[in-house]
């Protein structure tokens, strides 16, 4: 029994996991509606993104066929995909804490400009197929609400410090 209301007391002095908690619980209390729309827009994007990317792995050779030429490096395609796959499982851990995780949202911005942008541009330039510029339209509105959820999110659980 001492020992916990040594922990207490330590969590009400602001040394133990106890004033992390409250801190966390002071920051969705100040910030509840910013914290909600980070894990919304972090978990709707990593959904929608294993959604859209895990069916690749089964479509090597419809996409050789339906936009020729077929794939000369399948090595380059499937590291595509898994990396691809990977963020999304990132955008899920972000969703969970956006206030810890903060820091990578900018990175999470540019993953998602680094397919956006070079698809416009090769569009522009005629080496792309129309079909692929819809997901590169969702890329770049997602780039905006990351940007988005990033400066609505508390840069610390202490608030704003």
């Amino acid at each position: 029994m001492h020992v916990r209301v040594g922990r207490l007391r330590a969590g009400i002095d602001g040394d133990g996991d106890g004033a992390r908690i409250m801190r966390r619980a002071s920051v969705v209390a100040q910030h509840g509606g910013s914290m909600t729309f980070a894990r919304r827009t972090y978990r709707v994007a990593a959904i929608y993104g294993i959604l859209a990317l895990a069916p690749m792995y089964l479509l090597e050779e419809r996409i050789g066929r339906d936009q020729p030429p077929p794939i000369t490096h399948p090595e380059h395609f499937y590291g595509f995909v898994g990396v691809a796959l990977a963020w999304q499982i990132a955008f899920l851990v972000i969703a969970r804490d956006p206030v810890r995780f903060r820091p990578l949202m900018p990175v999470t911005i540019v993953e998602k400009l680094a397919f956006g942008i070079p698809v416009l541009v090769l569009f522009a330039q005629g080496r792309l197929a129309a079909a692929v510029l819809p997901f590169a339209l969702i890329d770049l509105t997602l780039a905006v609400l990351f940007a988005a959820a990033y400066r609505a999110t508390p840069a610390s659980a202490a608030g704003t410090a």
